[in-house]
C-alpha cells in the first residue's frame, strides 16, 4: 500500500473516532435523559418518529462505524494474522457494506 493511501486510510480512522465520540456522548446523554425521565420504548418512538434531525443524526453515526470499524479490524488482521492484500480490501469492503446496511435499516425502522 502507498504512503498516501496510508495517510488516507490514518485520517479517515482519527475522523471517524472523533465524530464517534460525540455521537457516542450524544446517545448516552439521550439515554439517560429518556431513562430518568420515564420514558418508554413506545414513547420514545412515538417522539422520534419522522425527525429529520434524529435520522440525521443517527445516520452520520453509522456512516462513522462504516469508516471506522472496517479500518481497525483490518488492522487487527493484519498485525495478528499477517493477512493484507486484495483479499483483506475486499474483506474489509463487505465488512463496510454490511455495517452500512444494517445500520441504515436501523436508522429508517426507527425514524422513517
Amino acid at each position: 500500500m502507498s504512503v498516501r493511501a496510508q495517510v488516507l486510510i490514518w485520517t479517515a480512522q482519527r475522523i471517524s473516532a472523533a465524530v464517534l465520540a460525540v455521537c457516542v456522548v450524544v446517545h448516552l446523554v439521550t439515554i439517560i435523559y429518556a431513562v430518568r425521565n420515564g420514558l418508554s420504548a413506545a414513547e420514545i418512538l412515538d417522539r422520534t418518529r419522522g425527525s429529520f434531525g434524529w435520522a440525521a443524526f443517527y445516520t452520520l453515526f453509522v456512516l462513522a462505524v462504516t469508516v471506522h470499524a472496517p479500518i481497525g479490524l483490518r488492522n487487527v488482521l493484519a498485525e495478528t494474522f499477517g493477512w493484507r492484500g486484495r483479499g483483506l480490501d475486499v474483506a474489509m469492503l463487505a465488512v463496510a457494506m454490511t455495517l452500512v446496511m444494517w445500520g441504515g435499516r436501523a436508522v429508517y425502522a426507527v425514524f422513517i
